[in-house]
């Protein structure tokens, strides 16, 4: 009996608060129709008032910009000084730009070496502080015979003398060195001459090979540029030794090259284009007809560096590299 009477009150309590909030609603939707009017007259006024600022605030900053503008103008030592220190901030900031990669370029060349140079006699501020007894025994050193420790036939010997006695002369005379392609098969001292050469003549040398160059793909033009600029950094001249040059100066014509190596040759065709008096190039190859036609107009020399033969009496005899009777000459190399 109880229980039924607490539900039919709690029934009665839900009911009465139904009816309430129905109320409420009704009364506050009446009175939301009754003041829709003043509501959006509201929001008018608002809108028309921060309207009203904004244009107060654009007129005024208007009037103050104008006024501004006008003295500046009217005032020539004003404009004449603003042009001036900006045109001065534009080149400040554009110079240091280019400063900073001139100097990257210039601090790269001076102390770094070329990825694509295997051996070099040039010593860098960095090996100077590693090894400084060997560069104080090369700078006090004597020049060497250029020919000392290479076997080569009489008449070969005689036309190289000739070569490095002028290259010796050329860069004394600061001259123009003339460019020299070596070609023949492997082990007849093309690389010790080129290295003894350089020697000779007061001159570092540079060591590239040919086949290296293929595989850097489109860095290869930039590797191809790093070397010439190293090289033209070089107090002493530099002799840049290409072993197997055939591997990369191929004939562009009918050879079918890449694009990324046709476009490394067109850098070294043009970095060569003229004789330079800060390298000399010197080009080894097996098989020179397969080099580009642009080749033969940077060549001033041609050496054919033929085997050597076996000594006998006051001369020598000739011989193959597949004689087992005949000694490998002394001081022989694989270029």
């Amino acid at each position: 009996m109880r229980k039924a009477t607490i539900e039919h009150e709690m029934e009665l309590r839900h009911k009465n608060e139904l009816l309430r909030v129905e109320a409420e609603a009704k009364a506050r939707a009446r009175t939301e129709r009754e003041n829709a009017d003043i509501i959006r007259e509201q929001i008018r006024l608002k809108a028309a008032e921060h309207r009203q600022t904004v244009l107060e605030t654009i007129r005024t900053a208007g009037a103050v910009f104008g006024e501004g503008f006008r003295a500046f103008v009217s005032d020539w030592d004003k404009v004449t000084a603003t042009v001036a220190g900006l045109t001065l901030l534009a080149v400040g900031v554009y110079s240091a730009r280019n400063a900073t990669a001139v100097a990257g370029r210039y601090i790269e060349a001076r102390l770094g070496k070329p990825s694509l140079v295997r051996e070099t006699s040039r010593i860098t501020v960095a090996e100077a502080i590693k090894h400084p007894v060997k560069m104080t025994k090369r700078l006090t050193s004597k020049p060497q015979d250029a020919l000392e420790g290479v076997v080569l036939s009489p008449s070969l010997e005689e036309r190289v003398r000739d070569i490095a006695i002028a290259t010796r002369n050329t860069r004394q005379n600061r001259g123009l060195y003339r460019n020299i392609l070596m070609y023949g098969p492997p082990g007849t001292g093309k690389t010790l001459f080129a290295k003894k050469l350089a020697v000779h003549s007061g001159m570092d040398y540079a060591i590239m090979t040919g086949g290296d160059v293929a595989p850097m793909g489109r860095d290869g033009v930039t590797a191809m540029h790093k070397v010439f600029d190293w090289a033209n950094t070089s107090r002493r001249g530099l002799l840049l030794f290409v072993d197997e040059a055939d591997a990369f100066l191929r004939k562009r014509a009918t050879e079918r090259i890449s694009e990324d190596l046709r476009a490394t040759l067109n850098a070294f065709l043009y970095r060569t284009g003229e004789q330079s008096n800060k390298f000399m190039l010197v080009l080894a190859s097996n098989q020179p007809e397969q080099f580009d036609w642009a080749i033969n107009d940077r060549i001033d020399e041609i050496v054919n560096f033929a085997l050597p033969g076996r000594r006998s009496g006051s001369g020598w005899c000739g011989c193959t590299s597949t004689d087992t009777s005949c000694s490998r000459p002394p001081g022989g190399d694989s270029g």
